[in-house]
């Protein structure tokens, strides 16, 4: 008797367990619905992750039926996440750092054509002189061929080929400007080690180096760049920052320095 009972209890126990596996399992990417997205409107009634404050966010807000829909995030690499995980239908991001997910994951894919083209740009608090200095600098390294290269190392076939450095003897007594960034936006600004790196980076520092400064970055949640900005904690902004009539409220922007995209990331 006592040895059937210990039979029967194991065997109960371990229906229990595999009960509750087969519930743990319904939550899981395998499980989760297929998702087919070819316009905005099939973004209606989809659970978007997105990372919070973007143009990403904005745009799917927009789309969506209900702001219960939005799940917001720090870092896009956190969204991607809950979409593998199978807690959200899809992403909304740049093209640039989706491109950068999906090569690493070969579980999702992009769908492209959704939404139209932004322009990206820095960002000064409204009245800032140092806005005219810094268009007259990136008209000049449009004009040497300074910014193809920049952006060559990180985009396209030549990637690390074109590592941008200060000229030996620039001259850097004017001080030193801070730029607000947000460092989880490869190839835009993300971090190698404990540096700030990429597009915006180079790019900035290159700028500085034309105008004689130093350059730091502070790295920052996104939805903060613009009040670090206004309040005099950073000089400037970029972070992969698209110029909407709202932000041209609060801030000035610089000339387009680049073009870009939101995309939609589903799993496969």
């Amino acid at each position: 008797m006592k040895m059937n009972f210990a039979k029967k209890a194991t065997a109960l126990a371990m229906s229990v367990l595999f009960a509750v596996s087969m519930a743990g399992c319904g939550s899981s990417a395998s499980t989760a619905k297929k998702v087919e997205v070819t316009s905005v409107e099939d973004l209606a009634d989809l659970k978007i992750g997105v990372q919070t404050g973007t143009t990403g966010d904005s745009q799917a807000s927009d789309a969506v039926n209900a702001d219960s829909q939005m799940q917001r995030y720090n870092k896009g690499a956190d969204a991607i996440q809950a979409l593998k995980n199978g807690k959200i239908d899809c992403v909304v991001i740049d093209s640039l750092p989706a491109e950068k997910f999906v090569a690493a994951n070969d579980d999702l894919k992009i769908v492209e054509g959704i939404f139209d083209t932004e322009e990206y740009a820095m960002c000064f608090k409204k009245g800032n002189e140092l806005r005219d200095e810094f268009n007259t600098a990136l008209a000049e390294l449009k004009e040497d061929g300074t910014l193809d290269e920049i952006m060559s190392n990180y985009i396209g076939d030549e990637v690390g080929q074109h590592p941008y450095e200060s000229p030996a003897d620039v001259d850097r007594s004017n001080g030193t400007l801070t730029m607000a960034t947000n460092a989880e936006f490869e190839p835009w600004e993300y971090k190698e080690g404990t540096d700030i790196v990429g597009i915006d980076a180079d790019i900035s520092q290159a700028i500085c180096d034309k105008l004689g400064y130093e350059l730091k970055i502070e790295d920052m949640a996104f939805e903060t760049i613009l009040a670090s900005v206004n309040s005099g904690k950073a000089d400037f902004g970029a972070a992969g920052m698209t110029v909407t009539p709202a932000r041209e409220e609060s801030v000035d922007f610089t000339d387009t320095y680049a073009n870009a995209t939101q995309v939609v990331i589903v799993r496969k």
